[in-house]
């Protein structure tokens, strides 16, 4: 017996006809446009006339329009056949049958990509609509950083309330940040008391949090009082949320440029490779 299809696609039969028509009269106005501008440049002219200056800023504009109808052609990809899914996930497997996936985020510079928005990122993957002993989340810090690192337990402490928040509220928008930035409520139980005494007290969780990785950031100094650095540190493997049996979390840092995970737990010493 097979299977019901997880989803099921519909051809917009009317946005291919109006898509297709409009993409003909526009290719046939780019190809007037290319004739116009190649027959002037193949012309028989008089020697007599000085014309020659022009040929030049001619040439530039017919470049530029070659360039932005091979740009406009690559963007009628996507339009050609538009369809949509309607989705049924009331179909999907068991969850003992899922597979298990791992998410793999990687950064290099807090300078560069804020710890906090990363951590946040990171929340986000560990609260997934997924089994949660079949999840695992791995960040891959090239810069080795312990800034990063002190993130990524702070994002352990702050998880113990969050996750279970959003599974209880079944809530839509798993990152913190974007969750706690707009005042629409669209989830389970929103409009009662008890979701928002506790919404508040997770708020002012994600404060502390907050303001924990800002603090150490103000500083500028390594968490544990030691001198590495972006270009000269050891490789770090750390099981971070290990005591989390529902939502697992490993860190791994080196100073490999865009360095697998997999990679990273299979060097022992790592130098500077810059």
């Amino acid at each position: 017996m097979e299977s019901l299809p997880l989803h099921i696609c519909h051809v917009q039969t009317l946005s291919i006809f109006v898509n297709r028509s409009h993409a003909l009269i526009h290719s046939i106005a780019l190809a007037c446009l290319i004739y116009y501008r190649a027959s002037f440049l193949f012309e028989d002219k008089d020697p007599k006339t000085k014309d020659t200056p022009l040929i030049l800023p001619w040439l530039l504009v017919f470049a530029s329009e070659l360039l932005l109808s091979f740009i406009w052609l690559l963007g009628q990809a996507y339009r050609w056949r538009p369809v949509t899914r309607t989705v049924f996930p009331e179909r999907l497997t068991d969850d003992d049958k899922l597979p298990p996936i791992d998410v793999f985020i990687c950064t290099t510079d807090p300078n560069k990509e804020p710890t906090i928005g990363v951590m946040n990122t990171v929340l986000s993957a560990m609260a997934l609509d997924y089994p949660p002993e079949k999840l695992h989340v791995y960040l891959s810090d090239d810069g080795g950083s312990p800034i990063t690192l002190h993130g990524m337990k702070e994002a352990c402490w702050f998880a113990r309330w969050w996750l279970p928040f959003c599974r209880r509220y079944r809530i839509k928008t798993r990152s913190p940040e974007a969750y706690f930035s707009t005042s629409k409520d669209g989830d389970e139980g929103s409009g009662s008391s008890e979701f928002i005494t506790e919404r508040q007290k997770i708020k002012e969780r994600y404060e502390v949090f907050m303001k924990s990785i800002t603090e150490v950031r103000q500083r500028g100094e390594p968490v544990d009082g030691s001198r590495i650095t972006s270009r000269n540190h050891p490789s770090v493997i750390e099981a971070v949320a290990s005591e989390l049996p529902e939502s697992p979390l490993v860190d791994c840092s080196s100073s490999f440029p865009a360095s697998s995970p997999l990679l990273v737990a299979a060097a022992s010493v790592v130098t500077d490779l810059d």
